[in-house]
């Protein structure tokens, strides 16, 4: 079992994983996989007192979480530091063509991992960004999306963080039922959604 009594866990990202979290309530979870998360393993650890941050903002891209880190991450001192963030770089690519090259995503990515890494000994995990081909909705960001995944997965591998590969897990969910099932506008999940990702992430850090 990974976590340790009295364990911190920061939710960090976009409107995925800020999920309407109230701003004015700095224990505010959201309604979506953080909370669920949180919930779970509340449940489940009730002796082990786990403290859960959620400091997701929706649009936001990972040069935008780079920004804030030190508010927003290190300044809590979280004993565990969950990110997911990149589905935006591809959503500005193609709704205003400011484009985050794989290399830019990954510079700033690993700045991120870098300052945790210096400043915390907190466990990463590592949640990839997807995308699902919703019908009607004519899009198609795979070219640009995939080197972003692939940067994600690249950098879990080199700094032993936990990986949650949403992208597959997402397509694998999509023959059981409509994509739309699982994000109505292909990115951002439905409460089914939701729940795919906190299996998948409680997966990831060994609970079952």
């Amino acid at each position: 079992m990974l976590f340790k009594e009295n364990d911190v866990i920061l939710f960090q990202g976009d409107s995925i994983t800020d999920a309407s979290r109230n701003r004015f309530d700095a224990y505010s979870l959201g309604n979506g996989y953080p909370l669920m998360v949180a919930g779970r393993l509340g449940l489940l650890f009730p002796e082990k007192k786990l403290t859960f941050y959620n400091r997701g903002v929706g649009g936001d891209r990972a040069a935008d979480l780079v920004r804030r880190w030190d508010r927003d991450c290190l300044a809590l001192k979280p004993t565990w530091v969950s990110i997911y963030v990149g589905i935006n770089e591809s959503w500005c690519r193609y709704d205003s063509g400011d484009e985050t090259t794989p290399e830019a995503f990954e510079a700033q990515y690993r700045n991120l991992l870098d300052r945790t890494r210096q400043t915390l000994a907190a466990k990463l995990i590592l949640i990839e960004p997807f995308v699902l081909p919703v019908q009607g909705l004519n899009r198609d960001w795979r070219e640009d999306l995939d080197p972003k995944i692939a940067v994600v997965r690249k950098l879990a591998r080199e700094y032993g963080a936990l990986l949650v590969p949403l992208d597959g897990l997402f397509a694998a969910a999509s023959m059981k039922a409509d994509p739309a099932y699982w994000a109505e506008d292909g990115v951002h999940p439905t409460p089914a959604g939701h729940a795919l990702i906190t299996e998948a992430w409680l997966k990831a850090a060994c609970v079952n």
